[in-house]
């Protein structure tokens, strides 16, 4: 499996992460404060979906990652790619 190489795509990655980490923390200090439970959902499904843009960033790392190929390779390139990404999506999607 490759990894994230690019520095850019790394610290990017990161600091999303540590925006939901600031999101849940929030959310947990709501609860212990008694918040409305429509105010808590709000903010859970905001923290999901953030974490839900950085799986896709990550998967997105794994499709470009694999070598491009030309002429009549290209097809199967692109068909291992669409396979791969098939993969992740039902195992971690």
């Amino acid at each position: 499996m490759p990894v994230i190489k690019d520095e850019r795509h790394k610290k990017d990655l990161v600091v999303r992460l540590r925006r939901v980490e600031g999101q849940l923390r929030g959310i947990q200090a709501m609860i212990d404060a008694g918040a409305d439970c429509e105010q808590v959902t709000q903010q859970l499904s905001a923290a999901r979906r953030a974490l839900d843009k950085a799986f896709f960033q990550v998967l997105a790392c794994a499709l470009q990652a694999a070598p491009a190929a030309d002429g009549a390779r290209s097809k199967a390139t692109t068909d291992e790619r669409l396979a791969q990404a098939a993969a992740l999506l039902a195992k971690f999607g």
